[in-house]
């Protein structure tokens, strides 16, 4: 375990593999930290590269600020650019995020392309491919929770209630609930995590309109309760570089816990087919 410093915040860092190796950056999402990735890790590790598994903003003990204004997707993606200079040399890397973790690799590969080598996004497809089918399909019905999160202290309050049988209801198993869970030991220490979503009316269209250009690997699953078909097939008309489109069949939305040795078959070989070279 490592930290890096932005902004006067404390982020750790998991970083395994060889010194020389190709860095990966590995984003969680909701309701998961770093720990996420523990089944993946030594996947490739074991093919050279070296891995970076970040416990973002609101996650990191040191690294909770106040208030949805902190947690711009915009202060999300410094927070991962401040990563990957500190210990990848300023990039490229290959990317790649599930969940939330995906939302801030689609808007940092689009903001900033000339970091990333590679993209992949798990679950979560571009940010405009989501927004578009929240209302023209039952993406917008899938997302109730997003409106409820929006709400003060109240959700803090309810997911506290038995927040392993709720993550058990979205999918996880038993053992990866009391896992996520045990993180999460009162309102305070959820609610930074919830205030990604009360961020998510201060994101700016245009940012979120923004195509990607860097060879791009999504991968969505159909036991997915979360991201709706639709939302996943609209991901293809904001990518303009290389795309691949993988769906994985009976696999819920928890992919890197539930479809680890999978999600490894069809990561490596994206990783090799666009090596991360920094420019001379």
């Amino acid at each position: 375990m490592i930290t890096i410093d932005r902004a006067g915040l404390e982020f750790d860092i998991t970083e395994n593999g060889p010194a020389d190796g190709e860095p990966v950056v590995l984003l969680h999402g909701f309701p998961q930290h770093a720990d996420m990735w523990d089944a993946l890790t030594p996947m490739l590790t074991a093919h050279g590269y070296r891995v970076l598994a970040m416990n973002q903003r609101g996650y990191s003990p040191n690294a909770t600020p106040r208030g949805r204004l902190a947690y711009r997707i915009e202060e999300l993606v410094a927070d991962v650019i401040a990563l990957i200079d500190a210990r990848a040399g300023g990039g490229p890397v290959h990317l790649v995020g599930h969940d939330w973790g995906a939302a801030v690799a689609w808007a940092l590969t689009a903001a900033h392309p000339e970091r990333v080598a590679s993209l992949t996004a798990l679950s979560v497809p571009h940010p405009f491919a989501f927004l578009t089918a929240m209302f023209t399909s039952v993406q917008g019905l899938k997302s109730w929770y997003m409106y409820f999160f929006q709400l003060p202290w109240l959700p803090e309050r309810l997911l506290l209630v038995n927040p392993v049988r709720t993550l058990i209801r979205f999918g996880l198993s038993p053992e990866q609930a009391r896992r996520d869970a045990a993180r999460f030991t009162g309102p305070t220490s959820l609610r930074t995590a919830i205030n990604w979503y009360r961020a998510m009316p201060l994101v700016n269209p245009r940012a979120a309109r923004t195509p990607v250009r860097r060879p791009t690997l999504f991968v969505w699953s159909d036991g997915d309760v979360a991201i709706s078909r639709q939302a996943a097939q609209r991901c293809a008309r904001h990518v303009q570089g290389p795309y691949t489109f993988v769906t994985l069949a009976g696999v819920s939305h928890w992919i890197p816990d539930q479809a680890p040795s999978e999600l490894a078959e069809l990561l490596v070989p994206h990783l090799r087919l666009w090596p991360a070279i920094a420019p001379r």
